[in-house]
């Protein structure tokens, strides 16, 4: 049995945010019901890789049925809320003001269904002055800063896969697990109101905290870090290794077994992690002497025996063979395919990933007046 078996969860959803909460959901027992428009929601179209199935929809809507409703018209409108009536958990993240437009306000269906934990996924806080505005994963990355410190020097860059709507799925999805377990308390569910650019606010909270109380604006660094020093990528004769010495003890280690200069440790420049901070470059440049002269075998074989830790710069290609990479079958309209493993739990409910409008025909039949 898995801990959300018997709860239903309506998920009027698409793209990444919505259906990455109500995925994780599903792999713990919750039967999710997807509402998508006649065609499919936006993600079924970004592109056709996995077996006719594109990638994001492939990966984040296993386990789920698929009903294609046209929520603007009355008879759909009103099925939609007979299911919301008897559902756990309301997931929605459409276009802003749009609940509001079709009457699905979540204060008032709370009211309404006191059990119900109705969930927005938005872009912004309803109270702020950004409220209405559209809102993607990049724009709200570049929004919230988290563009200004990433990257080079010379360049900001975005993350490159959708952070702010995975972090804001993840988000919802443990204000849902709150909920539940209050629910199970007082006997009363709630709405919840997410904002990507609150969580993306709370990841920058580090660069705003060094802005607002130390004047001072992150850099981008690259592979190297703003206030962590030795942290980076060096290259040695046949490639690159990343080293980090985030504890101080891993820096004693690191001068003395690896660079071969205890003196390094005494050396003002170089005494606190604040000292590296400031003197990165010198140290930078006495590191990236040292790391020229081995191969990354010989370098990784020295870490290993300071109980160093390193990494290396993988490529999407390295991610696919990589002997630490879980991967679960899953069943596509188009046939079976190898997705990456939850990483919330080794059972997972299965199911396979649905056609558009696959259940319509059932749910209509189950959710009748």
């Amino acid at each position: 049995m898995l801990p959300l078996d018997g709860l239903l969860v309506i998920a009027l959803e698409q793209a990444v945010a919505g259906p990455i909460c109500t995925q994780r959901l599903a792999d713990a027992g919750a039967r999710v019901i997807k509402v998508e428009r006649a065609g499919g929601e936006t993600a079924r179209h970004y592109d056709s890789v996995v077996k006719g199935t594109s990638a994001y929809f492939a990966w984040l809507n296993r386990g789920k049925e698929s009903t294609e409703l046209n929520i603007k018209e009355s008879e759909d409108r009103a099925l939609l809320e007979r299911m919301v009536a008897k559902a756990d958990v309301f997931v929605r993240n459409i276009a802003p003001g749009a609940t509001g437009r079709l009457g699905l306000d979540a204060k008032e269906l709370c009211e309404k269904y006191p059990r119900l934990i109705c969930v927005d996924i938005a872009g912004y806080d309803p109270g702020s002055s950004y409220a209405s505005r559209l809102a993607y994963d990049m724009l709200i990355q570049a929004e919230s800063g988290i563009c200004a410190v990433t990257g080079t020097p010379e360049d900001a860059v975005k993350v490159g896969v959708s952070m702010a709507d995975v972090t804001s799925g993840a988000t919802a999805h443990t204000a849902i697990l709150e909920a539940l377990i209050e629910r199970g308390i007082t006997g009363k569910g709630k709405a919840i109101q997410i904002s990507m650019f609150d969580t993306m606010a709370d990841m920058m909270c580090v660069p705003l905290l060094h802005y607002d109380y130390g004047e001072r604006e992150t850099p981008r660094m690259g592979l190297a870090h703003s206030i962590i020093a030795p942290y980076g990528k060096y290259s040695c004769s046949d490639g690159d290794v990343v080293i980090v010495c985030q504890q101080h003890a891993e820096w004693l280690r690191f001068s003395e077994g690896i660079l071969q200069q205890p003196e390094l440790i005494k050396d003002p420049r170089f005494i606190t992690n604040a000292d590296r901070v400031a003197n990165n470059a010198e140290l930078s440049e006495i590191i990236a002497d040292i790391c020229k002269t081995m191969t990354r075998e010989q370098l990784i074989e020295k870490l290993d025996a300071n109980k160093l830790p390193w990494a290396n710069v993988s490529t999407v290609p390295d991610l696919s063979s990589h002997p630490a990479l879980r991967r679960i079958e899953i069943d596509t309209p188009g046939g079976k395919a190898n997705v990456t493993a939850s990483p919330l739990r080794d059972e997972i409910k299965q199911g396979p990933v649905p056609i558009s409008g696959e259940h319509t025909a059932q749910i209509r039949a189950e959710f009748k007046e």
